[in-house]
């Protein structure tokens, strides 16, 4: 846990009503630890466009990302890398 970081609840699933015209796509990344950990990558990745929901669980690496369109993978991982974590791919179905 980085020193500055409070441990926080983990963020859940994502429990929103499904919405068959939106793309629901789940990335394991590496490198989370705690809640400030999600909070960043939350934050990098809702800035994409067409990003309505962003789910974050340090302690799986899994990242559910909700979007209009799917997207684009080279979009996602800079947006992880900025975070400052690595992105590994999609998750494992």
């Amino acid at each position: 846990m980085h020193s500055r970081c409070r441990r926080a609840a983990p963020s859940g699933p994502w429990r929103g009503n499904e919405d068959p015209s939106m793309s629901t796509t789940t990335y394991q990344v590496s490198g989370m630890t705690c809640g400030h950990c999600e909070s960043s990558v939350r934050s990098e990745l809702s800035a994409l466009e067409g990003v309505s929901e962003v789910t974050a669980k340090a302690s799986s690496g899994l990242v559910t990302v909700v979007s209009e369109t799917p997207l684009d993978e080279e979009a996602v991982r800079a947006a992880v890398d900025e975070a400052g974590f690595e992105l590994v791919g999609p998750a494992a179905s």
